[in-house]
């Protein structure tokens, strides 16, 4: 069952306390004249490596001629924090915000918020469900299920078991991914039966569910990983323990492709321990979120087309989406320098809930 949270219970959600503890945190950032031209941008989340990346691009372009900003709001994940965030960032002086709501449905009312204020809004990886917005920056998501099925149907030969663990299913990026494997599957590679585990691009609920999985059937041939920020260490050490972490080549070995592209993705396919995944672009992310950001501030448009990035910006029914390559990397060309993941450091190790 898909569920999607109404704009008006995320209305309901957000508590005055929420609020104030949102605007005591921003208590330092610029007030009144000097925050004005200033962007606003709350950061989804800090728990995977991909947005530690995703947060190191930001700081990194906007501390080398990046446009002016606020302080970086965080909202953990949690969609009254969102809300919380971007009212103390527009109390604040915002003339701008870039957001990744993570539920895409609860987002609506605030965004009818910002647009009666004329604040435009840039959306990073998720497409909210409804309410205005000037720019959606995320890769085809619903490529990303189409790829993953199609690399582990021609690994499996058309034929096996495989776990999917899906992200939150309120999620755009959730459902796209989602849908479009399950689609691809039906359509494509009718003898491969499909587990789906949905996660709330949670590592320890992901992990629980593969142990049932694995338990209920041993004869598991395949793993797609929605999330490698999320997903990628709690699956390799449940299959370390459970001695299924046999390397790429040798008999028993489970085919898995992961979506990020982040280092430790990268790594695991050097090392044998998975196959592929597709690189989300955190770095393009972060470039395209404030530029887009600041042309809004400038009172540039845009229409739909192929763009001069090596994007296509769609139409969308509440504005426009430009849709970043992903390209898949296998052990063919995970040394690629122009993957992010090779261009960045490692971000940390990943956080854990």
């Amino acid at each position: 069952m898909r569920l999607r949270t109404t704009g008006a219970a995320a209305g309901a959600a957000v508590s005055v306390l929420a609020a104030l503890a949102a605007l005591t945190a921003l208590t330092g950032c610029n007030r009144g004249s000097d925050a004005a031209g200033r962007i606003g941008i709350d950061l989804p989340r800090t728990d995977t490596d991909f947005w530690n990346s995703y947060q190191q691009y930001l700081r990194k372009d906007l501390d080398h001629g990046g446009p002016k900003a606020l302080p970086l709001a965080n909202s953990q994940n949690d969609i009254a924090k969102v809300v919380a965030d971007v009212q103390a960032l527009t109390g604040q002086g915002a003339e701008a915000i870039v957001m990744a709501p993570q539920d895409t449905g609860a987002i609506s009312a605030e965004l009818q918020r910002l647009a009666a204020k004329k604040i435009p809004v840039v959306s990073v990886d998720t497409r909210p469900d409804d309410g205005p917005v000037y720019m959606v920056v995320r890769a085809d998501n619903r490529a990303y299920g189409e790829k993953s099925c199609d690399y582990l149907g021609r690994k499996l030969g058309g034929r096996g078991r495989v776990a999917e663990l899906q992200g939150d299913l309120s999620s755009v990026n959730g459902r796209d991914r989602s849908e479009a494997f399950a689609a691809c599957m039906k359509k494509k590679y009718p003898k491969i039966t499909v587990h789906e585990l949905a996660t709330d691009w949670k590592g320890e609920v992901a992990s629980a569910k593969l142990q049932g999985l694995l338990a209920q059937h041993p004869d598991l041939d395949g793993i797609y990983l929605q999330a490698g920020g999320a997903f990628l260490q709690p699956t390799l050490a449940l299959l370390e323990q459970k001695k299924r972490l046999v390397p790429a080549g040798s008999a028993g070995h489970l085919t898995i492709i992961s979506n990020d592209g982040i280092p430790d993705e990268l790594a695991a396919i050097r090392a044998g321990t998975i196959d592929a995944t597709l690189s989300q672009p955190a770095d393009l992310y972060a470039k395209y979120a404030l530029f887009y950001a600041q042309a809004a501030l400038d009172g540039k448009t845009f229409r739909a087309g192929r763009t001069d990035h090596g994007s296509t910006i769609v139409k969308i029914k509440n504005g426009l989406e430009d849709q970043l390559p992903a390209p898949l990397v296998t052990k063919a060309t995970v040394d690629d320098p122009t993957l992010w993941a090779n261009q960045l450091g490692r971000p940390g190790k990943q956080q854990r809930r």
